[in-house]
């Protein structure tokens, strides 16, 4: 059974600590795989980084859900968000386990029906869909969260021209949330009450309602779902028949065990900015914020590695929150709808770690120290300024433990700007060359959702933790094509 466990103080930790520390969750089987006799065959053997993966915390994940809607009596169905790890060993889990795919591009979507994925446990919620995309889902009977009047009026000439209906799911935006609407470039302007009348009932079955929310404000998701409840009825009025409300993703998840710790860091981070204390990240980045006469200005550019609630007990608010004068998780079951979302981020945790190789440390002019890796900044980030959790160190040599050394990760593309990591990391024991460098936890976007091939480098390999340890099934039809 895999589960988070407090790393003990003197083993895989020992070798470096954030200033201040970000102490990670470290699943067992990290802890078991970073152990392994056989790591840096596997980085010899597959190169550097090396993405090791483990499907076991997902289905983990899922099941927390899955009891919470339980709990609840809901009809309910998790799709997995696919753009957050390319590794075709997650599609193979999700057959198994009973979950659905949430696919943002053709090729996501026919290698889920390449592998045996039936219609009813695919959507496609593409940002921009081509129309060869929308006729591989219409020809395949594949659900569609159709985003916009340009899409809508393409999809119906799609099944007109195929004879084929397209199975359709109106996704809305601009909901209202304590008297202001919530920003989104997706979705259907929920107040177009015309919208409706756009569907030619000749070729579309309207089988659902979506939408999509930036961020993890439980509240917000309350006062999207009774919108779209509102619209379900209205629907109905007018002899639809959708079967389903789909909240989309963005269930939280928190990468930290102590939250405290979490925001020790950011106090520490503005009194540097402050100039109250040397710099805890490289030449005093602000990682979105800024001193300003002596107030800090800005918003943090960063991804809440600590929050609380998460996943099951995100959920468990939205459906026991009260809309009108019943549950959320009722006034779903009385209108006989099923519940879906579309997770990514959080179905991974767990799954993943990425271990790069150092090739130099050297000092830079103002003579800080600058350890490189065997990879670009591009495979261990999202949209955040930094992934703000302390690496690991494991020893080429655990007996040659070297003097203590402060300083920073560095990547191999040629940019000023090319840091790992901005934060500023304490060696106990030193760093040197062939020493490995593991970021944990990194499965859900952050191996696979900005990686770049710029100076021609590969992307990484993508390594199976299982019996036998195995190429992800993606690498293997890369290499085979």
């Amino acid at each position: 059974m895999t589960k988070s466990v407090e790393p003990p103080a003197r083993t895989i930790r020992s070798h470096c600590h954030g200033m201040p520390p970000l102490d990670a969750k470290i699943a067992s089987w990290m802890q078991d795989a970073l152990n392994d006799p056989r790591l840096f065959d596997w980085i010899d053997s597959h190169g550097s980084p090396l993405n090791l993966i483990h499907r076991e915390p997902m289905s983990k994940n899922v099941a927390e859900l899955d009891d919470v809607a339980k709990h609840h009596e809901v009809d309910f169905q998790v799709f997995f968000a696919r753009k957050s790890n390319k590794c075709l060993t997650f599609i193979e889990q999700t057959i198994h386990d009973g979950v659905g795919i949430d696919t943002a591009s053709e090729i996501e979507l026919l290698q889920a029906i390449d592998r045996g994925v039936a219609a009813k446990d695919l959507i496609c919620t593409a940002a921009v869909k081509s129309e060869s995309l929308l006729t591989t889902c219409v020809r395949h009977g594949v659900g569609i969260a159709i985003d916009n009047e340009d899409e809508l009026a393409l999809a119906t000439k799609i099944a007109k021209t195929h004879g084929r209906p397209a199975q359709l799911a109106l996704r809305l935006g601009g909901f209202w949330h304590q008297g202001e609407k919530l920003f989104t470039r997706f979705g259907f302007n929920a107040d177009d009450v015309g919208l409706l009348g756009k569907l030619d009932r000749d070729v579309v079955n309207l089988v659902g309602f979506h939408f999509h929310l930036d961020g993890y404000d439980a509240s917000q998701r309350i006062d999207a779902i009774e919108c779209v409840l509102r619209w379900i009825d209205r629907a109905k009025e007018q002899q639809f028949a959708p079967q389903f409300i789909d909240i989309g993703g963005g269930f939280p998840m928190s990468y930290l065990h102590c939250g405290d710790q979490w925001q020790t860091f950011w106090a520490q981070l503005e009194s540097a900015l402050l100039g109250k204390r040397d710099p805890v990240t490289y030449r005093n980045h602000g990682l979105g914020l800024l001193a300003i006469n002596g107030q800090i200005h800005g918003v943090r550019q960063s991804y809440p590695y600590y929050q609380s609630p998460v996943r099951a007990d995100w959920l468990d608010s939205i459906l026991s929150a009260p809309i009108g004068d019943e549950l959320v998780a009722d006034a779903i079951k009385r209108r006989d709808l099923q519940l879906r979302c579309e997770p990514g981020r959080s179905l991974m945790d767990g799954c993943g770690m990425t271990i790069a190789r150092v090739e130099f440390c050297k000092r830079n002019s103002d003579n800080d120290l600058l350890v490189g890796l065997a990879m670009n900044r591009t495979q261990c980030r999202t949209s955040s300024d930094d992934f703000l959790v302390d690496p690991i160190v494991i020893k080429k040599d655990s007996h040659n433990g070297g003097a203590e050394q402060f300083g920073y990760l560095v990547g191999a593309y040629c940019t000023e700007s090319e840091l790992i990591s901005l934060r500023k990391l304490r060696f106990p024991n030193g760093i040197q060359r062939g020493d490995l460098v593991v970021f944990p936890n990194t499965a859900g976007y952050l191996m696979h959702f900005l990686e770049s091939r710029s100076h021609q480098f590969p992307l990484a390999k993508n390594l199976v933790y299982d019996d036998p340890v195995r190429l992800d099934p993606i690498d293997v039809d890369a290499a085979h094509p």
